[in-house]
């Protein structure tokens, strides 16, 4: 059979390394990979993509992202482009202007760092939009933005007591600041209007557009479920995975709903059963474990510090117990499932991986593949234990630089010993880890080629300043093993995320060879063609 595409001239990334010069496609899979042999498969009606020196490589698999919720807020009140108190306030009042047909303000997406403390006021919301209720969650969607006009609707007074998972944010007098954290951004979520199921799926399938544009042929979505307001995504999911507008491979994480316990386990059997179709599947379980550094509530082991440094009485929320969490664990992986813990604090990481140990202890070696994402303070005693216990370690990189939320928001809370052990890809990678890779999207950029270039040089795309941590750097090659296999692996995908025969056609055309360049211009590349099974999904203009 002559094969239906030959990518050909231009180096192809190996598992055995960047060797080949081509690559053979019959259907949906690879058929050979090298170089003469690749050509003899061509026919007449063979489409010969020349590489002309760019480089070929597998699908960017994302492991933690909700696409989802990504595509509402682009149609939304966007303030991800905003950089201060003042602009932020002007998109609102714009957006708001624009649109008086809109019963609520909803969208997100503003940095944290541009408002003393993290936590804006509903006076500042109020000079925008006095007359409607808004709400508006921050960038990393653990806190939402509300008005006086949103906290009225929702009753919500000095009086009002904090949820048991979150934080109402209070003025000198006691008064609800505007500021909600946590489980409390529920307490007016729960009010905003339900976007439609069509709107629902015109925002999955433009989010899938964005992915796909930037190599991203597969994920998991972080998020299956109901939560703080957030649509739940498994009806649209399905729809699109029945009518064949789903081209991307998905996994979905069912959502552990936090206020309940092992009661929800045979309901979570009955939802992976019902929502697996086509390229569609929901064998993992979303278990979030703590919240996060900024606003006080990633679990830590030992207490947040003060602005003075000394140690508070606050060591963080832990959503679930963790006398319980064992018995979950242990229960979910005896049935098949997936454990996806978002675990951020030291704490949150130990507890998952005692877990984990407590699963593997009672139910034996398994091929259930937890993996925990974020692990953005990790004590060095555990490092070792993600390989030990085949725990696979879900990084996002681009939080791994120096930033205003970090240096500002962060580092001066944990103390200089603690914030030396954050995100320690690096340690992780020696110790025999796998690494997978994502971009928890919206709550920072989807585009891999970002990610990887922090994770190599530990510094944005762009930047100039400190490395942050240099010794947590790690290289070109595996920073795109944990994009591509590291994250396949994860996603249980286990014929994508490699260029050999027998494999699923999920393939990346970049514009050029990052391995060629200084790693400091590893950004500066583009996808220029994105395949899935052997079929274009994107292509950039004159590629």
């Amino acid at each position: 059979m002559h094969a239906d595409l030959l990518f050909t001239n231009g180096p192809v990334l190996t598992p055995d390394g960047r060797t080949a010069t081509a690559v053979a496609v019959t259907g949906e899979r690879i058929t050979a990979v090298g170089h003469a042999e690749a050509h003899d498969l061509a026919g007449p009606r063979t489409q010969v993509v020349d590489l002309a020196g760019r480089l070929l490589l597998p699908g960017f698999q994302d492991a933690h992202v909700h696409p989802l919720p990504a595509g509402l807020e682009l149609t939304q009140c966007d303030l991800t482009t905003a950089k201060t108190a003042q602009d932020t306030v002007a998109v609102v009042r714009a957006y708001a202007d624009a649109h008086p047909e809109r019963e609520w303000i909803t969208g997100g997406g503003w940095s944290m760092e541009a408002f003393e403390g993290g936590t804006p006021t509903k006076e500042l919301l109020d000079s925008a939009v006095p007359d409607r209720p808004v709400y508006l969650p921050n960038r990393d969607h653990h806190g939402a933005w509300v008005n006086s006009r949103a906290l009225e609707l929702a009753g919500i007074t000095r009086d009002t007591p904090d949820p048991v998972d979150g934080r109402i944010e209070r003025d000198a007098s006691g008064e609800p600041a505007g500021t909600l954290q946590e489980g409390a951004m529920q307490l007016v979520g729960r009010l905003t209007p339900r976007a439609t199921h069509a709107d629902r799926l015109a925002a999955l399938l433009h989010a899938q557009r964005h992915l796909h544009g930037l190599g991203i042929t597969a994920w998991q979505d972080a998020l299956v479920g109901e939560f703080l307001g957030m649509d739940d995504p498994s009806d649209v999911y399905l729809a699109a995975a029945r009518d064949g507008s789903l081209t991307a491979r998905v996994v979905g994480a069912l959502w552990w709903d936090r206020a309940r316990g092992a009661e929800q386990i045979p309901e979570l059997v009955e939802r992976r059963a019902a929502l697996s179709h086509g390229r569609f599947g929901a064998g993992s379980v979303k278990l979030m474990l703590d919240g996060v550094a900024e606003t006080g509530t990633a679990a830590l082991l030992d207490p947040y510090l003060d602005k003075c440094g000394c140690a508070t009485a606050n060591r963080g929320t832990s959503f679930i117990d963790p006398d319980q969490l064992p018995k979950y664990v242990t229960e979910l992986d005896a049935l098949g499932f997936q454990c996806h813990f978002h675990a951020l604090g030291d704490r949150a990481v130990r507890d998952a991986l005692d877990a984990v140990e407590a699963a593997r202890a009672v139910n034996g070696p398994s091929d259930t593949r937890p993996h925990l994402a974020h692990l953005q303070v990790v004590h060095p005693d555990d490092v070792a234990r993600f390989a030990r216990l085949g725990a696979v370690a879900n990084i996002q990189p681009l939080w791994a630089a120096h930033e205003p939320q970090m240096d500002e928001l962060t580092i001066p809370f944990l103390g200089p010993e603690r914030a030396r052990w954050q995100y320690p890809f690096g340690a992780l990678l020696r110790s025999g880890a796998t690494l997978a890779a994502g971009s928890d999207w919206p709550v920072s950029s989807p585009d891999p080629l970002h990610g990887i270039h922090v994770a190599v040089n530990r510094v944005e795309p762009g930047g100039a300043g400190p490395v942050f941590l240099p010794d947590e750097r790690i290289g070109l090659a595996e920073a795109v093993t944990a994009y591509t296999a590291g994250s396949a692996y994860a996603n249980h995908l286990d014929d994508t995320g490699r260029i050999e025969a027998g494999a699923l056609a999920d393939l990346v055309v970049l514009d050029r060879d990052p391995f060629a360049a200084p790693p400091e211009e590893i950004a500066a590349a583009r996808v220029a063609l994105t395949y899935i099974g052997g079929v274009g999904v994107y292509a950039a203009q004159g590629a």
